[in-house]
């Protein structure tokens, strides 16, 4: 159970990280519309663009305390409801644009295992 506790950890910790730091201006498949980077995304959920900023902070904050979480457990349940929140956030926005399971796919899956991580 240790052990998938923390392959749960990394999965959730590190694409988080990835996507907010490494992808920010990328375009990928799973992107809100027919947005090409993070801030058209925002932009085609009606969000402000400034909101980019701190939507992003309290992801890559809540990844980080996932990833200390491997050697502080206490950290786990708190930073996995919070992403968990978050990715329930960005389910509503991918439903309220429209759009398909496949671009809700990634953060359906992190709701999941946000969800297995606070109970386990």
């Amino acid at each position: 159970m240790e052990t998938l506790r923390i392959i749960l950890l990394l999965v959730t910790g590190l694409g988080i990280l990835n996507v907010w730091l490494l992808r920010f201006n990328k375009n990928t498949a799973y992107r809100g519309g027919s947005a090409g980077n993070m801030k058209e995304e925002f932009r085609a959920y009606g969000l402000p663009v400034k909101l980019v900023y701190l939507v992003g902070f309290i992801k890559c904050t809540l990844a980080i305390l996932l990833l200390a979480g491997i050697w502080f457990e206490e950290l786990v349940m708190p930073a996995a409801i919070g992403m968990g929140i978050m990715m329930l956030g960005a389910i509503i926005m991918h439903i309220n644009i429209g759009d398909n399971l496949k671009q809700s796919m990634p953060a359906l899956s992190l709701l999941v295992i946000c969800g297995i991580l606070a109970w386990i």
